[in-house]
């Protein structure tokens, strides 16, 4: 029965995903299905709005819990329908919740497995990782590079504390979730004139060099402790 229960929220998650794709959300999110739908989507916002943000940011979740394909796109559609400012903030909000709950049920789920396959090498880099993981943690937010997911698992696995976690989550995500945001703003007549946007704009030097700036400043307080304890 323990196992049940450990297993059981991401057996959940799994269960989600399947779906998902079982009634085709994955064909779903697409910019052409957005064209299509703007100006319904915002007729409803604009005439529900505390609903129709409460829905987005449950949708948002569900997707990021599931690790579904589509986030980057909800993010874009979140400019769209409410605007930068609050567009990423209802994403932000969203990709934490659910990054939270992929967390929790991986680390209930497959910790255990893991700790008892590389016990050693956890047992070496945890106190590193209890020390220094809200840094590590923002580093990896910041930076666009390596995929959302991965991250989720990854910090569930060795032993990452949950609230730093989801504190480096929440503060990690905002400038790259701000920039889709504002990308979406102002999508609607690209959309209409049958294009897509390009998210490959956060990749471009001016985006993306003021974010491994900041990415290496969240590390900066670990390389002035390796500095001290060796010139100390």
């Amino acid at each position: 029965m323990s196992a049940f229960k450990r297993f059981l929220p991401l057996l959940v998650i799994l269960l989600l995903l399947g779906a998902g794709y079982m009634f085709g959300l994955h064909r779903i999110l697409s910019w052409e299905w957005l064209a299509a739908r703007q100006a319904d989507l915002r007729a409803t916002v604009a005439m529900r709005p505390v609903l129709s943000a409460l829905g987005f940011v449950g949708i948002y979740t569900v997707l990021v819990a599931t690790s579904f394909p589509g986030a980057s796109f909800a993010t874009v559609a979140s400019g769209l329908l409410f605007g930068t400012v609050l567009g990423a903030g209802l994403a932000v909000v969203g990709a934490t919740l659910g990054a939270a709950a992929l967390f929790l049920a991986a680390r209930g789920a497959l910790r255990p497995m893991l700790e008892r396959r590389a016990g050693p090498l956890l047992e070496k880099i945890r106190p590193r990782l209890e020390q220094d993981g809200f840094s590590y943690m923002l580093a990896l937010r910041l930076l666009p590079v390596v995929p959302f997911w991965l991250v989720n698992l990854a910090a569930a696995l060795c032993g990452i504390g949950f609230t730093s976690f989801v504190v480096a989550t929440l503060i990690g995500i905002i400038p790259g979730t701000t920039v889709f945001a504002a990308i979406g703003a102002g999508v609607g007549e690209v959309l209409a004139a049958g294009g897509t946007p390009d998210l490959k704009l956060i990749f471009s030097l001016p985006i993306l060099l003021p974010l491994v700036g900041l990415a290496a400043l969240s590390l900066a307080p670990i390389g002035w402790r390796y500095w001290t304890q060796r010139n100390g």
